[in-house]
């Protein structure tokens, strides 16, 4: 797919909505990227961290007893099997390499509930980078095991304390860092969201999950999917998933939103509660009020606590390449312990999301095959489990 186009849009969401003071900064990290994109070096150093640092491929593990109870045949791609425990580290290993190419010397990131802060300060500590990491406030509190990793590792973090003192916020602190900054400081962006070239860079470092599972599922039953899930807050599991699969027209993809306190309450559905706009640096769906103001956001999961989406998941919106569902704090729990009761394995919160929808596709598919991508392990939730569980 020849998507975006050079002006960085997916059909009419995308592009680059920024001060003038960013387009520097764009467009030296635009023109790096085009370059390692065809350096062997790159190439090579890259798959070999991926291989034996990592821990890639990761296992698409048939879940025998879950599948039994949904009446679907479920696999699992267990991204929680990588080293820093999520999806997040594909992403994180391969633009730290791109920062070493740029001859940056610190490296900055956002992070909400931490996976993609550790995975980045990991990333940093690996390459001999400074490391510098914006966490909000609310989130530095449910997540204080990403936290201490961070700082383990020798990560500064950051707490921004404007706003609701989430993702949305440290985002735009570091933005504001990167533009003082821009002569030696590389922004690691964490998902498919922001202006051009981010949506595209994070989306084709995170693909190896797509191919990976696309072989792994032709071996394991000669066939492809039915259905592909995932959870979506910026989208970038989702997309990593997603894209390897566009051509293939019967294979359905299913992005699972945050749905929050459910009817009437707070949520981080932007696809399926939003409408298009822009919101930090690119056009998209958000959660906005009538007057563009955009609407605070609420995930019992840290990851999804965000206002937008990534524009590519708004163009697969757009032309119902992809169908949007969302669920709330209270399902992804039950969804939570639905996996770790039938399959021994402990999700994070946000692909417990994606988890409990496999419940309601259920209802209407009986007997086909799903890939649901466990993006992220529970060990940095258990505070939240147990507290709402009381």
């Amino acid at each position: 797919m020849l998507l975006p186009n050079k002006k960085g849009y997916f059909g009419e969401f995308g592009g680059k909505f920024i001060p003038e003071t960013l387009f520097f900064c764009l467009k030296e990290l635009d023109d790096a990227y085009r370059q390692i994109k065809k350096d062997k070096k790159f190439k090579k150093e890259f798959k070999l961290l991926l291989s034996h640092y990592a821990g890639r491929p990761t296992p698409l593990y048939y879940a025998r007893s879950l599948s039994d109870h949904l009446g679907l045949k479920v696999y699992i791609k267990r991204e929680d099997l990588l080293h820093s425990g999520a999806h997040k580290i594909n992403n994180a290993l391969g633009q730290a390499l791109l920062a070493k190419f740029m001859g940056k010397k610190r490296i900055i990131a956002e992070t909400g509930a931490g996976q993609h802060g550790v995975a980045t300060a990991t990333a940093a500590t690996l390459l001999g980078i400074k490391c510098e990491v914006y966490m909000g406030r609310e989130d530095m509190e449910r997540q204080k095991a990403n936290l201490f990793r961070m700082k383990i590792l020798g990560a500064k973090v950051n707490p921004v304390t404007i706003g609701t003192k989430t993702l949305k916020e440290a985002c735009s602190q570091a933005f504001r860092d990167w533009v003082a900054n821009v002569s030696d400081t590389y922004y690691l962006l964490g998902s498919v969201v922001g202006p051009h070239p981010y949506p595209k860079i994070v989306r084709d470092f995170q693909t190896i999950i797509g191919k990976e599972a696309k072989r792994q599922i032709l071996s394991a039953q000669g066939k492809l999917p039915d259905y592909l899930v995932a959870c979506v807050g910026g989208g970038s599991n989702a997309i990593g998933l997603f894209h390897p699969f566009y051509k293939y027209s019967k294979v359905k993809f299913i992005g699972v939103e945050a749905a929050g306190f459910g009817q009437g309450g707070l949520s981080a559905a932007s696809l399926v509660k939003g409408s298009p706009g822009v919101f930090q640096g690119s056009k998209s769906y958000v959660l906005q009020e009538k007057n563009g103001q955009i609407k605070n956001a609420h995930s019992i999961a840290p990851g999804l606590d965000y206002p937008g989406v990534g524009p590519e998941h708004s163009f697969y919106k757009a032309i119902q390449r992809a169908e949007y569902e969302a669920v709330s704090d209270k399902q992804a729990l039950e969804g939570f312990n639905m996996l770790s009761r039938f399959e021994g394995i402990i999700p994070a919160l946000e692909p417990a999301h994606a988890v409990y929808y496999l419940k309601k596709l259920a209802k209407s598919a009986k007997g086909k095959t799903v890939i649901l991508c466990l993006s992220g392990r529970g060990d940095k939730d258990l505070d939240i489990v147990r507290k709402y569980s009381k």
